[in-house]
């Protein structure tokens, strides 16, 4: 599974998860980086192995192709707990275990606010080392998607169609293995990010020419699924809901899962 994950520094906060069709909003409830003007200055830290780094640097190159976004990546040393950096995305691997997730992104909040403090892609190579998962256009798929999710995209699709999009849940593993689809972003993905980030567009309606077919309305609503703990998550078997909300102290944390081969 891919795993998304929201800690909130202080308070709580609702999250707004769209519904698993081809959307035509697909913004991660209200979350953005906050800034006084665009393109969003963000630096992107790193961390990865040799096996990852080509991978974060195609997905730094396909985001920042968007008009909303100047980012610069630099290189880090590597950090198995992927330390949050504040104001910066640094993104990391290591083999984290057989816990279910291939990649796993992360998002602080400033309190009181929807605007991202700081943000860490995780990737798993417990399950990267094996051949079900160890293909370039897989690691492909979750570097873009896993970055994506980090300037507060959520899923355009969760049915497993393809979209040709980085941003849904069509797997390159399998029989997929061979297939390039899905390791990019297109051009609904970049509607969407002026939606997030252009004030301009604010209720506008975009028109996507991307092969999800349908335009971008600069509006939307999200409904809330959530549990009351992490530890149901655990035991819960992958066709069940997708957010789960627990406290850790005075934080709230939001954990958004996308199971591997799901069912929807």
């Amino acid at each position: 599974m891919l795993r998304r994950t929201l800690v909130v520094i202080g308070g709580a906060v609702l999250l707004g998860a769209f519904a698993a069709t081809a959307s035509a909003n697909h913004q991660w409830g209200t979350y953005h980086w906050g800034r006084t003007a665009n393109p969003v200055p963000l630096t992107l830290i790193d961390t990865t192995s040799s096996a990852w780094t080509s991978y974060v640097n195609t997905a730094k190159i396909d985001w920042d192709s968007s008009t909303m976004l100047a980012l610069t990546r630099t290189t880090g040393t590597a950090n198995r707990r992927c330390s949050p950096v504040a104001g910066k995305l640094q993104v990391c691997n290591n083999s984290y275990g057989n816990n279910g997730w291939l990649g796993l992104a992360s998002i602080w909040l400033v309190s009181g606010t929807d605007h991202i403090a700081q943000a860490t892609t995780k990737f798993n190579d417990t399950y990267f080392n094996t051949s079900t998962y160890n293909n370039p256009n897989e690691r492909a798929h979750v570097a873009c998607q896993e970055i994506g999710h980090d300037f507060g995209l959520d899923h355009q699709d969760t049915s497993g169609a393809d979209f040709n999009t980085c941003m849904d849940y069509f797997s390159n593993t399998g029989a997929n293995a061979g297939s390039t689809d899905g390791t990019h972003p297109n051009t609904g993905d970049y509607d969407e990010l002026l939606c997030i980030y252009d004030t301009a567009s604010a209720g506008k309606t975009l028109n996507s020419t991307s092969t999800t077919g349908k335009n971008h309305s600069c509006t939307g609503t999200g409904h809330l699924d959530s549990s009351n703990s992490w530890t149901a998550l655990t035991a819960q078997a992958p066709s069940q809901n997708d957010v789960f909300e627990s406290q850790e102290g005075n934080l709230t944390r939001i954990d958004f899962v996308l199971w591997a081969n799901p069912i929807h």
